[in-house]
């Protein structure tokens, strides 16, 4: 995978959680995205409610089409045993083009998810967050995925399993095609988020280790700190992913 000057990301989708800027509205924070030289999203429920009524669907859809940036996944969502709440939720991802939901699901949910997954064509995601979260270890997700069709596949945030002593390149190779989402972010022994490359992760081991499952989807990069002015440590992010890529 070579890097050219129309291709900075190689063959990966590179694109941002929204949770990134989450202190500007969501029409700025598409902009911003945009400036970025970014096309892909991950959308943070607060930015983008899909439990905004209806009729304001279509102005959030247009919101996004202006801004020339494409919101492909969202999350993080819970799920719980209420069917109806799901439903509306995937209705709205279905209605939005979104390709895929993160999420925290309860036990409960898994009566029904792969279900709705098959019905709408959009697999779900098991997001990891860090110690004392449901999905803590790589194994909590992999417990939660046995028996399950692949609609049910992992969020990889690689910042969260750095938090909780666990490897991320370890967890795409377990994981294999069922990694559907990643959180890009890295941590400084286990407390710190900081910027790529200057923390405990491998990212070229954990982009080499992703080619290699064929993971196909929005490699959102998510950083943590400086909410208020946040855009400088960003770019300095996407240049080591960047460069990370050369070497893929």
């Amino acid at each position: 995978m070579r890097q050219s000057k129309h291709l900075p990301y190689g063959t990966f989708r590179m694109g941002i959680q929204s949770y990134s800027l989450r202190q500007f509205s969501f029409e700025r924070a598409l902009q911003i995205t945009h400036e970025l030289g970014l096309t892909l999203c991950e959308a943070f429920p607060m930015h983008f409610p899909y439990f905004a009524p209806r009729e304001q669907w279509a102005e959030m859809q247009a919101t996004v089409k202006r801004s020339g940036v494409q919101v492909v996944a969202y999350g993080v969502v819970g799920f719980g045993a209420d069917e109806k709440a799901a439903r509306t939720l995937f209705e709205f991802a279905k209605a939005m083009g979104i390709e895929v939901l993160t999420a925290d699901p309860e036990p409960a949910s898994f009566n029904y998810l792969a279900r709705l997954c098959e019905e709408f064509k959009i697999p779900i995601a098991i997001h990891n967050h860090g110690p004392g979260s449901r999905y803590d270890k790589i194994r909590d997700v992999e417990q939660a995925m046995r028996g399950q069709p692949e609609w049910i596949g992992a969020c990889i945030d690689t910042g969260h399993y750095l938090r909780s002593g666990e490897d991320p390149v370890d967890a795409v190779q377990r994981f294999g095609k069922r990694v559907h989402a990643v959180h890009l972010k890295d941590v400084k022994g286990r407390t710190q988020f900081t910027i790529l490359g200057k923390g405990d992760l491998d990212t070229v081991g954990f982009l080499k280790s992703l080619k290699q499952v064929g993971f196909k989807g929005c490699l959102a990069l998510e950083y943590e700190e400086k909410p208020e002015d946040p855009i400088a440590d960003i770019r300095e992010c996407l240049q080591v992913v960047q460069e990370a890529v050369r070497r893929v």
